[in-house]
């Protein structure tokens, strides 16, 4: 078959490393961007036509669109892509609030042809995918327990961009980057209903949250202990995944930038008879982060076999968006001060 049109809303750094791996897709051919930053409109010398003012996109021939916005654009870019019977992509978060997910799950409704995925990129790496085969596998017995941390150095400030403040973001730190360790712990296990939180902004002063400390029980009976933080002073990835006969240790995440350290799954197995535990363990390196590909791969896959999309899914989304706001709403200070 031909190639689709591909259209990409907001051409930054996301923007064009999406580009990269859609191009490289036989099915999918970019023909248009848009983003602020450019001078008025035109086309580049490859031929891809850009536009400052992305709704001039729908004025041409375009199949599917991949925005990557801010927080408080996402939801309005991704239905006026539905409306023009395109399929979307939409980077995390979904949204900048609960009820911007519902609509937009509310229009897809309307069009239950077209696909629409959100990129909750973290469940392609490699060695999640290994987990994810192992929990289902029943080797270990089910999942008991998570313990977690996701951080980095900084918020983003107010000069530089828009995720320092809350009529732009909604959210902080948990919401831009927690959201994909409260995503693993929903895909290795479920969902949450009994939550409580610490939110804090009290080192770098913005009307968004630079700490969370979240601890939350499944009705199956599952714990999970999770810290989302802008004052780690180091960037770090970290989730522990107890069950009953053994533990998987997630470290690192490979990254555009680096900086989250080698990418590594550790797995030990529980010993019976030795109240010492485990001498033994293996660890599984991961050099190549073949997330993007793959998760645009999928994508494809899903439009050109007419397949339900699995990973990335609007309930994944609305599902995420409610826990994150929960989280928001159990420490009632935060909930009152900054976010109701």
């Amino acid at each position: 078959m031909k190639q689709l049109k591909v259209g990409i809303i907001g051409y930054g750094v996301v923007g064009k490393r999406r580009r990269e791996y859609i191009d490289l897709n036989p099915y999918f051919q970019t023909h248009y961007v848009s983003d602020v930053s450019f001078d008025g409109d035109g086309q580049f010398p490859d031929g891809i036509y850009y536009f400052k003012d992305y709704r001039k996109m729908f004025d041409h021939e375009v199949d599917i669109i991949f925005v990557s916005l801010p927080n408080y654009l996402s939801a309005e870019a991704t239905i006026l892509g539905l409306e023009n019977n395109c399929h979307v992509f939409c980077e995390k978060p979904p949204a900048k609030t609960v009820a911007e997910v519902k609509a937009v799950i509310e229009c897809n409704q309307k069009y239950p042809h077209l696909k629409l995925k959100y990129g909750f990129n973290h469940r392609y790496h490699d060695s999640v995918k290994k987990v994810k085969k192992i929990i289902d596998s029943k080797k270990y017995g089910k999942v008991m327990n998570f313990r977690g941390v996701y951080g980095k150095s900084s918020i983003i400030p107010f000069d530089v961009g828009w995720r320092s403040e809350k009529k732009y973001a909604g959210g902080g730190i948990l919401l831009d980057q927690g959201i994909h360790m409260l995503d693993l712990v929903r895909y290795f296990s479920c969902d949450y209903d009994e939550i409580y939180s610490f939110i804090s902004n009290d080192y770098w002063k913005h009307d968004v949250e630079d700490d969370a400390f979240i601890l939350m029980k499944s009705k199956e009976g599952q714990i999970a202990s999770l810290h989302s933080t802008a004052t780690q002073w180091q960037h770090r990835f970290r989730l522990e995944i107890i069950l009953k006969e053994g533990l998987l240790e997630l470290a690192g995440i490979l990254s555009g930038s680096k900086s989250y350290g080698m990418e590594t799954l550790k797995v030990i197995e529980r010993r019976q008879g030795n109240s010492a535990g485990s001498q033994e363990e293996k660890t599984f390196t991961f050099l190549n982060d073949n997330s993007w590909k793959d998760e645009i791969d999928q994508f494809s896959d899903c439009i050109i076999n007419n397949k339900a999309v699995k990973n990335g899914t609007s309930f994944d989304a609305l599902k995420i968006m409610e826990m994150i706001f929960h989280i928001y709403k159990a420490d009632k200070t935060w909930w009152t001060q900054f976010i109701n």
